[in-house]
């Protein structure tokens, strides 16, 4: 399939205000159409992941200006081990939680493990819940040229689709975690697999721990953005898992994410304050009284 270019779109403009995707405070939302300029312009962004109403809602006043209601949910909030159990209601109740809670972002939703690896007519089928049920504006769905052909259906019945290759976790069991598309002969494939999602319609592609020099080659070739997790710097956007970012995740998190504040810390120390305060009697006062 051929790639429109913004200007084929008839889009003049990379975000809802006129001005750049990022901190933009637009009165619609953000469409593949401003993904596709801001390449066009050279213009990179950011990209988090957000699972509910409310914490979307300050990444859409912070002006995050896509947000990905990733699988990752599985490990974040669901208790999982693995994105693998993560089901189709789950990630439909999850995306239209981050769509209500927002109103300028484009919202991505992420297809599960099971829910399109039959086929194209199953892909549809779950991409299309996403979309009625929950009102993303884009799904996103893993492989490279394995997803060829759900990709371009999705396209052709009007669901923006957002490729992902590299790592995919959703192939843990098959690949494990761990950096793609070394060796000459794994980059080779890297590329073919870039090359295969942009033909069959995607609008964007993620690249997950992939060797940073490799990631910069595929966004040179590539007419549509990538986004770089663990990929380097030279990716057009970057996207993290919202709770590595914020330091709300247990334990060691990947190398290539940056804490950005330890929310951790925080709410354990508000948690126990609080519970002192009852266990000692200094919760609630008066003024916290109702009479």
């Amino acid at each position: 399939m051929t790639q429109l270019s913004a200007a084929q779109t008839g889009t003049t403009s990379g975000s809802s205000d006129g001005k750049t995707l990022y901190g933009g405070k637009g009165t619609r939302r953000i469409t593949v159409r401003d993904i596709a300029a801001a390449k066009e312009r050279g213009e990179k962004w950011p990209m988090l992941t957000a699972y509910d109403a409310m914490t979307a809602s300050v990444f859409d006043e912070a002006g995050i200006p896509v947000m990905l209601v990733g699988d990752s949910a599985g490990n974040c909030h669901l208790g999982y081990e693995t994105t693998v159990p993560v089901t189709l209601d789950e990630m439909t109740m999850l995306s239209a939680a981050v769509v209500r809670g927002t109103s300028r972002a484009l919202i991505v939703g992420d297809l599960p493990f099971g829910s399109y690896q039959e086929g194209p007519v199953q892909a549809l089928r779950s991409a299309t819940r996403l979309v009625k049920e929950a009102g993303v504006g884009a799904v996103k769905l893993e492989g490279g040229e394995r997803s060829h052909r759900q990709i371009e259906l999705l396209v052709e019945s009007g669901i923006p689709v957002m490729a992902h290759i590299g790592l995919t976790p959703q192939s843990v069991n098959a690949m494990g975690y761990r950096v793609q598309g070394r060796g000459e002969e794994a980059a080779q494939q890297l590329l073919r697999d870039a090359k295969a999602v942009q033909d069959a319609g995607a609008f964007a592609v993620v690249l997950e721990l992939v060797p940073a020099e490799l990631a910069a080659e595929v966004t040179r070739v590539l007419q549509i953005p990538t986004v770089g997790i663990g990929a380097g710097a030279q990716t057009d956007a970057q996207v993290l898992v919202w709770t590595d970012m914020l330091g709300l995740t247990a334990g060691r998190v990947p190398r290539f994410v940056k804490q950005y504040a330890d929310l951790r810390e925080v709410m354990k120390g508000a948690a126990q304050a609080f519970a002192e305060d009852v266990v000692g009697g200094a919760f609630p006062q008066e003024e916290h009284s109702v009479h």
